[in-house]
């Protein structure tokens, strides 16, 4: 079963056109990778299916019947801007949030009190929310996302603010989610956060709906063959590829990702390489996402 379904939705606001006649099916169970640049209409497509805006054409269903306001009790949204109070302490706070969303009393204490600690911010519970760092209020507003259960999420840039361990700690959630059967909507210009969780993507550009499809599928039908190199030592032999037909798609300082381009030879490249650098390895992968978004967005534009 398909949990969102949109259907041709165009949605302006004056003269701008903020989505043009998309559509998009989210299954079950899955982690869906919403992308784009900013301005390509990611947050009028979510806030649509948060039924904060209404579409001016289209449709759209979420769990297999037609959009109503009682799906709010089915979703959890955690928007990019903060959502909370900043003079209630933090565990009045996630209280005020699960009681808007029925969670009972008993259930509530339980529910915060094992986030507090999965968090490790029990100590700040009657800490005023204005107190907390930036990556502080990103944990909370997560945690109250998910207190009452949802069966949707929705995350617009959950890891913002948040060090790499607690990025990690909001990753490993998310696939929890994921293996208890929930869908996730996940917003992001983290391309490596998408690599590692999304099941499938949709690429939007200037309101439209650019690349779409499994994320296994959008790398394979992309049509550019990369190589990975890691070496040791110097890169001066960077400037020495100029008489190859590659493209240096990618460098860090001891590794570079190559578009080989029409004619190129593996073999070529790395006889010349072999006397200049230290090779560690040299392999085929499929083209990471950040180049197949850039090339769609660069098209489209």
């Amino acid at each position: 079963m398909n949990v969102v379904s949109i259907r041709s939705v165009t949605k302006r606001y004056g003269g701008a056109l903020a989505v043009d006649n998309i559509s998009i099916d989210i299954p079950s169970g899955c982690i869906f990778g919403l992308l784009g640049p900013n301005g390509a209409g990611k947050t009028s497509t979510i806030r649509m299916l948060n039924l904060i805006t209404l579409p001016d054409s289209g449709t759209i269903e979420l769990f297999g019947e037609p959009q109503k306001p009682t799906d709010q009790n089915r979703i959890g949204y955690m928007p990019e801007e903060r959502g909370l109070y900043r003079k209630l302490p933090v565990r009045e706070q996630l209280e005020y949030f699960g009681m808007l969303r029925g969670v009972s009393r008993s259930n509530l204490k339980q529910q915060i009190d094992y986030w507090l600690e999965r968090f490790e911010i029990q100590s700040w519970a009657k800490k005023k929310t204005g107190e907390l760092s930036k990556g502080m209020q990103q944990k909370l507003q997560f945690i109250a996302t998910m207190l009452h259960d949802p069966d949707l999420y929705i995350l617009d840039e959950p890891l913002s603010g948040l060090d790499p361990l607690n990025a990690e700690l909001i990753d490993e959630i998310i696939l929890e989610l994921r293996n208890k059967g929930k869908t996730i909507i996940l917003s992001t210009h983290r391309m490596e956060q998408v690599e590692e969780l999304c099941d499938e993507i949709a690429l939007m550009n200037l309101g439209k709906i650019v690349i779409s499809g499994k994320l296994r599928d959008v790398k394979r039908g992309h049509g550019k063959q990369m190589a990975k190199l890691v070496f040791h030592g110097s890169d001066d032999f960077v400037a020495g590829l100029g008489q190859f037909p590659v493209r240096v798609a990618d460098r860090t300082p001891n590794q570079l990702l190559l578009e080989l381009l029409r004619g190129a030879s593996s073999r070529d490249i790395l006889s010349y390489l072999v006397p200049k650098t230290e090779i560690v390895s040299w392999s085929m992968v499929e083209p990471p996402l950040k180049e197949i978004f850039l090339d769609a967005v660069s098209k489209k534009a």
